[in-house]
């Protein structure tokens, strides 16, 4: 091969540098004509045991790896960080920009010409897009793929949603302890993400939808052998993507970004996808706003999944997946490039659906007009959001007295007592739960449905936060309200008994208190001492931007492309 590629300078050079590199790869049995100029593709692994969702990966890898060799390239795998959604304390979320900056300087600083992203727990493929579209190599992705569906005494079992809806059971006595915990070990039945169209779905769906994978990588199961196929015609395709110069910034592009809305809407996707968007919009330099996200509102309900349906991942897959979507949408699509080298429209040819109860047609919708919807007011002046496909249709237009938890702790401390002071009608608040605040913006928004209510079968309330949710989450949960409370945004100056008014259909989120009460309070008002004065954490804290710039470093926005010359010996 004679194209000058980017591994040259690693591999390439006839003298000491060149001769330490090489000679290190071989101790693994390379052969001498692994460096002749081919692409080396890296294949950029969070795999881990603490990662369940992500637990197939070793197997996709070899899948890329059969994809690579055959096209000619050299593949090489290489850990970054793994977040385990469901494991690790106090949030995923405060960890996904450093794994964005180890996938970032692991690609910059290794002799690859591009890069294969294997991810699939929530945070996982966020983190890695971003750090890969601030080095802007050749770059696609392949996620882990749902679960099978969980099954317990016959029926389906969603995981997230149902976990919720039992634990709200328990609580009215409508379901007993034991059966709720009988329930666990049927939950999660194989590798691979959550089956409900939660985030890790929804990101591995949006990335199909935005053309950064190839089709089907949203929906096809964990262990079914198409996955390991799809792995392996990656591999294939990232080689003729180097020899293309397609880079990731040739794909992504502000189109691409709108398009990943309306299909957010139409799959009934996760409110995580807004921050996530954000951010790696962020990092290719498009101007994506919360205002962008208002185009997905009228965008109606088409996928019958849970949390806003009743089916799971494995059902959808079956009827057709994302490209089914995509062509019910398609009158609302722009024209966008894709890892294939052709517009998104080529995803979704001959795309059949063959269950209409999975996949609704856009005239016959599920619901409609049920995109995220994007809320401002004084107790949101930077926006916060709502999901009308999976909240209570009478409260999305709400007005009701607040009931105020300062903190997470005081929240679980009192959230069940039988004496708390709340109604139906009232609507809790959370505080200090934001980037800063938690810190890392966790999962915690849709609060607990108190035991009171609940045993009154009570279903659902108005709630408000800094928070995030899970995608797998339901309710009329208000999110991601920005400046957070700890950056001393308004949702910090709300005392319980302020009357609070919510309009999903104007865009409204108002605090019923006059601005000469709410000077007084903001004079009194004392910022929360910082609870980590260390580490990463600490530099989380300093320098994250809020939810609606999508919660990214503020050092990490944008990109380096510049080439490394200095030489390590």
């Amino acid at each position: 091969m004679t194209k000058s590629r980017r591994n040259r300078s690693w591999y390439g050079m006839m003298d000491k540098d060149g001769f330490i590199r090489r000679s290190w790869m071989k101790n693994q049995g390379f052969p001498d004509h692994a460096f002749d100029g081919r692409p080396v593709i890296g294949i950029c692994n969070t795999w881990s045991e603490l990662t369940p969702c992500n637990s197939g990966l070793r197997e996709l890898a070899e899948g890329v790896k059969r994809g690579v060799w055959e096209a000619g390239g050299f593949p090489v795998e290489f850990p970054v960080m793994s977040l385990g959604e469901t494991q690790m304390k106090p949030t995923a979320m405060l960890f996904r920009n450093l794994l964005a900056m180890d996938v970032e300087e692991s690609i910059r600083a290794y002799g690859m010409d591009g890069v294969v992203l294997l991810g699939g727990c929530d945070k996982t493929t966020p983190g890695q897009l971003m750090g890969a579209a601030s080095v802007d190599l050749p770059t696609i992705v392949v996620s882990a793929g749902p679960m099978l569906n969980g099954k317990w005494k016959g029926r389906d079992l969603g995981s997230g949603t149902d976990v919720r809806k039992f634990a709200t059971a328990v609580k009215a006595g409508e379901m007993t302890l034991k059966d709720f915990m009988a329930t666990e070990s049927g939950m999660s039945r194989s590798k691979g993400v959550c089956m409900t169209m939660g985030t890790a779905s929804t990101t591995s769906s949006l990335s199909e939808a935005m053309g950064l994978s190839l089709p089907m990588n949203g929906t096809l199961p964990a262990v079914d052998a198409r996955r390991m196929a799809l792995a392996h015609m990656t591999g294939k395709r990232i080689v003729e993507m180097v020899d293309e110069d397609l880079k990731l910034s040739d794909v992504l592009s502000k189109a691409s970004f709108d398009n990943a809305i309306v299909a957010n809407a139409a799959l009934g996707g996760s409110t995580n996808a807004v921050v996530h968007l954000l951010a790696l919009a962020g990092r290719v330099g498009i101007d994506l706003t919360m205002e962008d996200f208002e185009k997905g509102g009228e965008i109606p309900l088409l996928v019958n999944c849970m949390p806003s349906g009743k089916y799971l991942m494995e059902d959808f897959c079956y009827a057709g997946g994302v490209p089914v979507v995509l062509k019910e949408i398609s009158h609302k699509l722009q024209p966008a490039n894709t890892v294939m080298g052709k517009d998104i429209s080529h995803y979704f040819d001959g795309a059949e659906c063959y269950n209409r109860d999975v996949i609704f047609a856009y005239d016959a919708p599920r619901k409609p007009a049920a995109g995220l919807r994007v809320l401002r007011g004084n107790l949101a002046p930077n926006g916060a959001i709502v999901k009308p496909s999976a909240a209570s249709d009478h409260l999305l237009e709400h007005e009701g007295e607040a009931y105020v938890f300062e903190t997470i702790e005081e929240l679980k401390a009192n959230i069940d007592r039988e004496d708390l002071p709340v109604t139906a009608e009232s609507i809790l608040v959370l505080k200090n739960c934001g980037p800063k605040g938690y810190p890392g913006m966790p999962e915690v928004g849709d609060m607990p449905i108190p035991a009171k209510l609940a045993k009154q079968g009570v279903k659902d309330i108005v709630r408000v936060s800094d928070a995030r949710m899970s995608g797998t989450a339901f309710g009329t949960v208000i999110l991601h309200v920005a400046p957070e409370a700890t950056a001393g945004g308004p949702l910090a100056l709300v005392k319980t008994g302020d009357r609070i008014k919510v309009s999903a259909s104007t865009g409204v989120l108002e605090l019923l208190v006059s601005e000469d009460e709410l000077a007084e309070r903001r004079a009194a008002w004392v910022a929360p001492e910082p609870y980590y004065t260390r580490g990463y954490a600490k530099m989380y804290v300093d320098h994250v931007l809020q939810a609606d710039k999508g919660a990214d470093l503020d050092f990490l926005v944008g990109k380096d492309t510049r080439p490394v010359t200095r030489e390590s010996h």
